[in-house]
């Protein structure tokens, strides 16, 4: 499967919006409400039909089903992680957080439960597009966000990239990119899961959210030296996370 270009800016054209799902009474009200938003929206049902159009059109996010024939919606988020590096959220009628946990580890951005509220769904899909699109060309280059280094790693905001202490690439889903954002840019300070909730979401944290901690722990098998001892990502106990290393702007 091709990788799409990067998304296209809002100021250029529509974000467009790709509804996977096997309900043709879901994605006629999906597609008629995303419309009526200004977005673009297109219709897969099936994984077949997906690839179609990720491979021929340029696709800003994902909205996936779980129950779809042939390859599910798990297996399709765990394909689209390896191939394609735009944001997903899935969007299922099984609320159980089992399947809330295997859908975020396999690389969701976000999991959003059926039977769900449309200005809810907007609002989820609208954060997810802001934290992920590309900067806006600054006029100076002053202006433009400098580069963020911590143990020999450089971040860059303006690339959306993680460069290791060799300068290989190391591969981050946007969820992950903005998590590691706010933790750079709040190096030794705790962070409670509100908090990092609020910075990225743009919403509170539910009592039986773990969406954070699961991105945390797929954020630290990324850049741990040894994940099963974290020494950058420290779980305060009772509180939230402290991101441990110096930071330095270059």
């Amino acid at each position: 499967m091709a990788v799409s270009p990067p998304p296209a800016s809002p100021t250029t054209a529509p974000a467009h919006l790709l509804v996977v799902d096997d309900d043709g009474e879901i994605t006629q009200i999906l597609s008629r409400y995303f419309g009526s938003q200004g977005f673009r929206v297109s219709t897969a049902g099936d994984g077949i039909r997906m690839r179609q159009v990720l491979d021929n059109e340029p696709v800003d996010i994902v909205m996936m089903d779980i129950g779809l024939p042939g390859e599910d919606g798990f297996s399709l988020t765990r394909n689209l992680r390896e191939h394609w590096h735009g944001p997903v959220i899935i969007v299922s009628g099984r609320g159980e957080s089992v399947d809330r946990v295997v859908g975020l580890e396999l690389g969701a951005d976000d999991y959003v439960t059926k039977p769900f509220d449309l200005r809810e769904l907007l609002a989820r899909v609208r954060s997810v597009l802001r934290r992920t699109a590309p900067p806006a060309r600054a006029d100076r280059k002053a202006d433009a966000p400098r580069c963020l280094s911590f143990d020999g790693c450089v971040l860059d905001p303006q690339a959306h990239t993680l460069s290791g202490p060799q300068g290989e690439p190391i591969p981050l889903t946007s969820g992950e990119f903005a998590l590691l954002r706010v933790f750079v840019e709040h190096a030794n300070q705790v962070l409670t899961r509100d908090q990092l909730m609020t910075h990225i979401h743009g919403r509170d944290a539910g009592p039986f959210d773990r969406s954070i901690d699961v991105q945390i722990g797929r954020l630290r098998r990324k850049i741990e030296p040894d994940p099963a001892h974290p020494q950058r990502i420290k779980s305060i106990r009772g509180t939230g996370y402290l991101f441990s290393p110096t930071v330095r702007r270059i």
